[in-house]
């Protein structure tokens, strides 16, 4: 089983109160991907990308329209991206998602 990597994620799913399993989500900088995964039974993915990063800024996109349209229900946001910057003495970056088929919220993580 792979490592954790520098980039981490959780996604639940507050409309139904559970993880969500099989949210396809890409890592990229302003110029290329880095890394995609799918979340697993428990929404997370320990492994997206290398063990470091370059400090900068960074993007992570949520395939939700999919998810929902997996489970027969419309959403208002058929994507989100998360932009956050990562900083020269950053070891990790745990970037939670909260969604529900009308809002998300996100923070940073541990």
């Amino acid at each position: 089983m792979p490592g954790r990597s520098f980039v981490t994620t959780h996604v639940l799913d507050s409309s139904s109160g559970a993880p969500a399993q099989g949210v396809s989500v890409v890592l990229a900088n302003a110029r290329q991907e880095i890394a995609q995964g799918v979340t697993d039974s428990n929404g997370r993915i320990e492994s997206l990308g290398p063990d470091a990063l370059d400090p900068g800024r960074y993007r992570l996109t949520f395939d939700t329209g999919r998810y929902y349209a997996d489970r027969d229900v419309h959403t208002f946001y058929p994507a989100v991206e998360i932009v956050f910057e990562t900083a020269p003495d950053a070891s990790h970056y745990h970037v939670p998602l909260l969604l529900s088929p009308f809002a998300f919220t996100t923070y940073r993580g541990s």
